[in-house]
């Protein structure tokens, strides 16, 4: 189904579609019309040498220099030549699309000056699959993202590198052989296509869109966890969570509830402790505050995706040129910095509940490391040494990008937001994340095989899912395989899609 771009209601999952899965977008109408009013409008301002920043004049602490009519026609060559500036290996190609999708999403509103064939082009490199190369390191998210989205605006002159049908080719030829039109660049063009923080942005609307997704398979592995170490089960009850309040923990634990629906855990006919472990009866604690954290990310990601993120911004019902800072990614790095925290912070609760499977002396009769021969074998120990190793790199990783500004541009731009550097260490946290939820499925499902007892609906469909990818420990064998294989499966969202089909959507 096509994504329509308006302005307007583009969210994490339209975002998504596109950039991930190479659904179609359409400019709207409308949007198309305030495209080409403001362009008009910007024209006659340009005949009528009204001074405006990016258009007539330099940039940065160049802004008090005013440009002639001749170098106002090759002035964005040259400012998207020095702000392709960035460094190292490309960006995956989905998050180069999702800045695209952004970007465009930014004009619609028709408040940023470009020609419409500009905001046209976008859209048909999106639907023939061009996608430009694009270093991925070199953006400190403020004037936006300039360094990467200068090397999509390479393309746009015919220039630059782009992936076409898999293949790299310069930029030319790559519009070439998807019928492209290269539209050039004219006078406030080159600046309305780099100056906001469009490649962060999108980057980490991906991770939101992965995190929400992992942590509803943290409340799985959780669910699984609690069941193999025959947990109490009033810690859980909605009525506990509605008096507190927070709206993040009402919904784990509803969903640690439905996946552990119809176990004998609920009849009383097991035996339980009168208390557990913090690691185990706080957990809806624990992921509600990740839930409530994410979505405020949420919230923060969607505003920047529906906004005028530009400078400088023009009002055509005003006839106004307004210079300020909507580049600024901190509206978004702040929230995103707190989002990899408490991916992390779940990531620790995981690897606890992993301690207690493990160690006979907290894992109520189960083996010790979950082997039946121990001495001679030695089960999942390592297991948690590498679940260990990741939880640290995740730890460093949460130091905030969002107070580490370092001044640039002779002071002109002296505070920055670093958002870029957030989005690189969530993209780390998020794949630490599916290693670590990974080994706790595995631990969990070779603790349930030595329970006898009837499962939850949603425990027991999590456990077949992981019997279908990694099979029971009887005697030892090299475990990365293993440990890779429940990594890419909880990437791909295999036990979350069997475990609903089951329960019903986790989200309640």
């Amino acid at each position: 189904m096509t994504v329509v771009l308006n302005g307007s209601g583009l969210t994490i999952e339209k975002l998504a579609r596109v950039a991930r899965h190479g659904e179609q977008v359409e400019l709207a109408p409308e949007a198309l019309a305030r495209i080409g009013v403001c362009r008009a409008m910007l024209e006659e301002k340009i005949q009528a040498h009204e001074i405006m920043y990016g258009v007539n004049t330099g940039i940065g602490e160049f802004s008090e220099i005013v440009l002639n009519d001749d170098q106002v026609k090759d002035f964005q060559k040259y400012l998207i030549y020095n702000h392709s500036a960035g460094i190292g290996d490309p960006a995956p190609a989905e998050y180069v699309r999702g800045a695209m999708v952004g970007r465009i999403n930014v004009h619609a509103h028709g408040n940023s000056g470009c020609r419409p064939v500009i905001t046209q082009t976008l859209v048909a490199m999106l639907n023939q699959g061009v996608t430009p190369f694009v270093c991925q390191k070199g953006s400190v998210g403020a004037c936006g993202d300039l360094a990467p989205m200068s090397q999509i605006a390479q393309l746009l002159m015919g220039e630059g590198r782009a992936w076409y049908q898999g293949e790299l080719l310069p930029g030319k030829e790559a519009f070439a052989r998807a019928g492209i039109p290269v539209p050039g660049l004219e006078a406030r063009d080159g600046l309305a296509t780099i100056n906001g923080s469009n490649l962060l942005t999108a980057m980490s609307a991906l991770h939101l869109h992965d995190m929400d997704r992992l942590l509803k398979q943290a409340e799985i592995a959780c669910s699984m966890t609690l069941e193999a170490l025959l947990a109490n089960l009033k810690p859980y009850t909605s009525q506990l969570h509605e008096m507190r309040g927070f709206p993040g923990a009402v919904r784990s634990a509803g969903a640690i509830r439905r996946c552990i629906e119809g176990s004998d855990l609920q009849t009383g006919k097991i035996k339980t402790k009168v208390q557990d472990a913090y690691s185990m009866r706080s957990s809806p604690q624990v992921i509600g505050a990740a839930h409530d954290a994410v979505r405020w990310a949420r919230e923060q990601v969607e505003i920047e995706l529906n906004g005028v993120g530009d400078n400088p911004i023009f009002v055509p019902e005003k006839k106004l040129t307004l210079t300020g800072a909507n580049f600024q990614g901190s509206p978004v790095s702040l929230p995103m910095d707190m989002a990899g925290a408490a991916m992390t912070m779940v990531c620790v609760l995981s690897e606890r509940r992993l301690n207690r499977l493990l160690n006979p002396a907290l894992s109520v009769g189960l083996p010790a490391f979950l082997t039946r021969g121990a001495g001679m074998f030695s089960g999942l120990m390592l297991s948690q040494y590498t679940a260990d190793s990741l939880i640290v790199e995740q730890r460093i990783l949460c130091a905030p990008a969002s107070v580490q500004s370092i001044p640039a541009a002779a002071d002109q731009e002296d505070f920055v937001s670093m958002g870029m550097n957030t989005a690189l260490k969530n993209k780390q946290i998020v794949e630490n994340a599916c290693g670590i939820l990974g080994i706790e499925f595995m631990a969990a499902a070779q603790a349930l095989d030595f329970r006898d007892f009837k499962k939850g609906a949603g425990v027991a469909a999590g456990h077949a899912a992981v019997r279908e990818h990694v099979a029971f420990l009887d005697v030892d064998r090299p475990l990365h395989d293993d440990h890779t294989a429940m990594m890419e499966l909880v990437r791909s969202c295999g036990i979350l899609e069997k475990v609903e089909a089951v329960v019903g959507n986790l989200a309640g």
